[in-house]
């Protein structure tokens, strides 16, 4: 069980966590070589078997040296300095090290691991420029290890590619480069590298580049250049990393790593190579956020949380029981219904609209059920708007329809769309041999293409009825179902529920009790005691805790089994010998199963039995 690293926060498969030592290292961090080769760190390389000749040499180095430091600073145990594929047969002394206290490991694959508080993928520097290469021995790494540890990736990082190795799962990097780089009249930036001599300024205001000219730092010496290109590159280094934490805290670094990829090809690669790994990066992305989700690359068609509604919408969403479907276009305001365009379309159906089944076609989501137009991201998303759809998005979105109507059928269907959308309606509906009626005229929101809509309507919908509460229940249903698997929309909004609340406030409630209220800025449902009494019957979001009544928030080591489809954000029911509750997770089902620290949950009802 590792005792000194802990996660506090998770952004895909990057994190910012907690090196305990003596002094409390924040990751993802930077070391420097000084901090690894003095015994004085906080972090300690016990060095290489090569110079110590043998093994019982190394333990007992390893001994002293774990006197002289003390249990709260790490050690990286002795090792041999291997290319990542030599022989694993050289390697079976090495696995007879043990230490104590605050471990760092050599990791390769296919050998025995040891408990440890840090993996150093050996070899990591090697991989640089090949992407596919460089994740497959991480994703082998991560499989293969507890979720709280930490990874440093030794000899690879650089200012533009150091958002990419974090977001792909890096805790902890390293300075080599940056200082070979200075010996070699390279200066770096987050944008790619100069040779000096290529440079009429210093397009940095840092410590060191404020202290002279491109000039004169050619004329220097070459010792005191490359000292001074030292500095510099390490700042600019620093400078980066501080960015990607800010952009881990605030929910968006995809945004960053999407552009920051660009400076070079194999970084592009491996970001897309990344989005196909889906569990890898999913398991780490919260179900919700605060933060405006923006699409500004044709890679934001893979990254997980579009993929994830896509999913869901194909696995666990359920219809309301309508058989007039309306295809309608996106709009750039969300949620839909506050954009001026979606308003005229309401205005148009008029007291029809209560029969109709609307569904939005975007890009890069796919389809959006008007029930889940306020869940996350389909409230929460910007894209450039150019009014021209490129291939992908076309194939993508196609996709997503044709799945869609191929699984619900209708009576009839209709578009109030033009453009690609209206494209895309075609493609689907000849694929399918399904008839569908158009009824802009020219623009959609033209007060001919509206009356005409109006008209159809009336057409198709004239002399039907439907019960007020059971249209709104079909919303809480259709949102539970997608939450939580499908079928939890009929435990938490049975038959004969009665719905409170003004939109978008719906609070179901069965025989005068609670179970569920809608949260307007998630778009998602907040469940009761009641309510999670029932959904447990279900078992599924299941969290077992140990002998204990929790209060305020549940930490990890209390914690026996989960749900491993839990996410960060989900809401969870938590079972116990002594009590039940419910809550949100702070931490992924497979985290809060493995991990010896951190909350896991933050509990907002319990009942003890």
């Amino acid at each position: 069980m590792t005792q000194y690293f802990e996660v506090y926060q998770r952004d895909g498969a990057a994190r910012k966590g907690r090196l305990l030592l003596a002094k409390t290292i924040e990751t993802p961090c930077i070391l420097k070589a000084e901090m690894l080769n003095d015994n004085t760190g906080q972090i300690v390389d016990a060095g290489s078997l090569w110079e110590m000749g043998n093994v019982e040499n190394a333990k007992q180095k390893l001994h002293q040296l774990r006197s002289e430091i003390g249990d709260n600073r790490l050690i990286i145990l002795p090792h041999m300095c291997l290319a990542p594929d030599a022989p694993d047969c050289i390697l079976k002394d090495i696995e007879t090290i043990v230490t104590t206290g605050a471990t760092g490991s050599i990791y390769r694959k296919g050998r025995e691991l040891k408990v440890a508080d840090l993996y150093v993928l050996e070899g990591a520097g090697v991989f640089e420029n090949n992407a596919r290469a460089l994740l497959e021995r991480v994703l082998d790494l991560k499989h293969n290890t507890p979720d709280d540890t930490a990874l440093y990736l030794p000899n690879i990082c650089l200012p533009e590619n150091l958002a990419m190795l974090v977001y792909m799962g890096a805790d902890v990097l390293d300075a080599t480069k940056a200082t070979l780089a200075a010996y070699k009249d390279l200066y770096l930036t987050h944008a790619g590298s100069f040779h000096l001599g290529s440079l009429s300024e210093l397009p940095c205001r840092c410590s060191a580049c404020a202290s002279t000219t491109a000039p004169e730092l050619k004329q220097m010496d070459k010792v005191s250049r490359a000292q001074l290109l030292e500095q510099h590159n390490i700042n600019e280094m620093e400078a980066e990393l501080a960015l990607v934490r800010e952009k881990i805290s605030a929910g968006n670094l995809r945004e960053y790593v999407d552009g920051q990829c660009r400076t070079r090809p194999w970084l592009t690669a491996l970001l897309r190579l990344l989005d196909r790994e889906y569990e890898h990066i999913e398991r780490g992305t919260p179900i919700t956020r605060n933060v405006e989700m923006l699409a500004n690359s044709g890679d934001s068609l893979t990254r997980p949380e579009v993929v994830r509604f896509a999913r869901r919408i194909q696995e666990r969403y359920t219809p309301p029981e309508l058989d007039v479907l309306l295809l309608l276009p996106c709009s750039a305001k969300k949620p839909y219904s506050i954009s001026q365009s979606h308003q005229k379309f309401g205005f148009a159906l008029g007291k029809y609209r209560k029969f109709v089944h609307e569904v939005i076609i975007t890009s890069p989501l796919g389809i959006v059920p008007r029930e889940l137009e306020l869940t996350y991201p389909a409230a929460h998303y910007d894209v450039a708007v150019t009014g021209n759809w490129d291939a992908e998005e076309m194939k993508w979105v196609s996709e997503c329809l044709e799945d869609y109507l191929s699984k619900h059928r209708y009576t009839a269907i209709v578009a109030h769309v033009d453009g690609a959308y209206k494209q895309i309606c075609e493609m689907v509906a000849d694929k399918l041999g399904l008839e569908i009626h158009f009824t802009n005229t020219g623009s959609v929101t033209s007060h001919e293409s509206l009356r005409n809509l109006s008209n159809t309507m009336e057409g198709l919908c004239t002399g039907r009825k439907i019960n007020e509460t059971k249209r709104k229940a079909s919303m809480l249903k259709a949102i539970a179902d997608y939450q939580f698997g499908k079928g939890a929309g009929e435990t938490l909004v049975p038959d004969n529920s009665e719905i409170r609340g003004p939109f978008p406030r719906y609070q179901s409630f069965y025989e005068k009790t609670q179970l569920a209220t809608l949260i307007p800025q998630y778009g998602t449902l907040a469940v009761t005691i009641a309510g999670a009494e029932m959904m447990i019957l279900r078992n599924s979001y299941i969290v077992q805790i140990d002998d204990f009544i929790p209060r305020g928030s549940i930490l990890a080591p209390g914690i026996i089994d989960t749900d491993p489809t839990i996410r960060e954000g989900d809401e969870v029911f938590v079972v116990g010998e002594k009590a039940i509750g419910v809550g949100r997770a702070r931490m992924n089902g497979r985290e809060m199963r493995v991990s010896t620290r951190g909350q896991a949950i933050d509990l907002r009802h319990v009942k003890t039995k």
